[in-house]
């Protein structure tokens, strides 16, 4: 009976999914530290494909001690002070496909609660950090924030925050409106985190995309095994606050308690989170585990392992037992003494075909640097985020590129202004450059025989190059130590 159920309920969500025109979302976070990650971990701005994703939103931005937002990485982030710009470049995505929405967000958990709070609980410093926002997104060229705080009315906040909070978005959103800015914001799928940080009925009234965190259910902060991110719960098994840690509880909760399902976006994890048992043969769910997982070679993180991860590690060992749970509907997998519990393609199917059968605005991924980006180890680039998107909207259209026209010449007395932090024009090279003419690394090459040219190199998964040509404004150059267009005698050999 319980699998006959299970066929049921795949066959409704497949019909509802089929019948659905709009367009679903599909939102992608870019933990832009993932630079940083050794070997084939590391992922920067130019290693998103523009298409796979209908919104990317940049992690993460900060809340700064005079209450305005700020880089937590400003080497990284922005060109000032010879930066690598990530940044406008994440934004400059949008030069390839005009249709993406590229969003920043600030906070994350690392950022805490507590500033958060102090800045909200005051009207004088909310607008001081309004028109911060303002202004910041404006310059660098970015369709909306992300509000991350975790959580109002929790982790050194006070229950004032919950109202807050409201306040808070209430404002960001007035002083967005004008410019055509996005407000958005990750919110908690715990039902205790539910009811104390937000009044539902007006964050969904303000808020243009509500995107659920559905994962971290369960993981090495525990002492037994628990899934990350199960879609439904399991009564028989499931008690105390376990009962509630499912996406289907979540999305219903927070749809009863006013939210309007359109603008819920269901969050899934390209990463899995595991332990050490104490046991190997006891195996399955609550079983004792006293010690995370061992970290990756990527993320480097005990307890937690990236989707190339852990493909990379289920292909290179045949040690490995998956277990398909048919009640929490997703794997979780164990070898020896190590067990972890993951999202696959049956998995993120099955939850996108949920969404679309509660009527939600789409899905959302944590996070797209920890997708098999480069096509490795599954064969396809972004193999899990594609899975997402054409279970909601069908195949990924790549458009072909409009043809720019030549500019009008200048007339006398016409004035110009260089912005030396973006390129002129940018257009696609035919044919594409084999490797090592021009590309030998993913990111930014100057021409070598013209210093205003310069190319940006994309791996296309297939053994060569996406080669993409800029030109800096008129009286500068290509300056490969800032990755930005200079004055030339600021540029050697230029």
């Amino acid at each position: 009976m319980l699998f006959l159920l299970v066929a049921v309920v795949h066959s409704t969500l497949t019909l509802s999914v089929s019948s659905k025109d709009e367009k679903k979302k599909m939102v992608c976070y870019y933990g832009s530290w993932a630079v940083y990650r050794p070997g084939a971990g590391k992922f920067d701005v130019e290693n998103i494909d523009p298409y796979v994703c209908t919104h990317i939103i940049f992690g993460f931005a900060g809340l700064g001690y005079d209450n305005t937002i700020v880089s937590l990485d400003p080497y990284n982030d922005l060109y000032e002070n010879y930066g690598k710009g990530a940044m406008e470049r994440f934004t400059g995505l949008k030069q390839r496909n005009p249709q993406l929405v590229a969003i920043l967000a600030i906070g994350g958990w690392n950022e805490g609660s507590l500033k958060y709070s102090q800045m909200a609980s005051d009207p004088a410093k909310r607008a001081k950090f309004t028109q911060s926002v303002v202004d910041f997104l404006l310059k660098l060229g970015f369709d909306g924030l992300d509000l991350d705080w975790e959580y109002p009315a929790n982790r050194g906040g006070v229950p004032e925050d919950t109202e807050n909070f409201v306040r808070l978005i209430g404002e960001l959103k007035a002083a967005f409106t004008p410019h055509g800015l996005l407000l958005t914001a990750a919110v908690s799928c715990g039902k205790g985190t539910i009811d104390s940080a937000y009044n539902v009925p007006e964050v969904s009234r303000i808020l243009d995309q509500i995107h659920l965190m559905c994962y971290d259910f369960h993981g090495a902060w525990e002492d037994f095994t628990g899934h990350n991110s199960p879609l439904y719960g399991n009564a028989q098994i499931d008690d105390g606050e376990s009962f509630y840690f499912n996406t289907d509880f979540a999305v219903n909760y927070w749809i009863d308690l006013g939210a309007d399902p359109s603008k819920l976006i269901l969050g899934m994890p390209l990463y899995g989170r595991g332990f050490l048992l104490a046991n190997a043969g006891n195996n399955g769910f609550y079983e004792t585990a006293n010690q995370p997982l061992p970290a990756g070679p990527y993320t480097r993180e005990a307890g937690i392992w990236g989707n190339n991860e852990i493909c990379e590690k289920f292909t290179a060992n045949s040690g490995w037992t998956v277990v398909r749970d048919p009640y929490y509907m997703v794997p979780y997998a164990y070898n020896g003494n190590q067990w972890i519990g993951f999202d696959d393609r049956e998995s993120l199917t099955l939850k996108a075909q949920y969404a679309a059968s509660k009527g939600l605005g789409g899905a959302m991924v944590w996070s797209i640097e920890t997708d098999d980006f480069s096509g490795s180890c599954t064969g396809t680039p972004f193999f899990w985020i594609r899975t997402i998107y054409e279970t909601l909207n069908g195949p990924i259209v790549i458009p072909t590129p409009p043809t720019t026209p030549s500019p009008a010449p200048t007339q006398p007395g016409d004035t110009t202004t260089t912005r030396l932090t973006t390129p002129r024009t940018t257009r696609p090279t035919t044919p594409t450059p084999a490797p090592g003419e021009i590309c030998s690394a993913p990111g930014f090459v100057r021409d070598p025989n013209d210093c205003t040219i310069f190319y940006q190199c994309i791996d296309n998964g297939q053994g060569g190059w996406t080669v993409y040509t800029f030109n800096c404004g008129a009286g500068t150059v290509f300056d490969p130590s800032s990755g930005n267009c200079n004055f030339p005698e600021l540029v050697p050999g230029c």
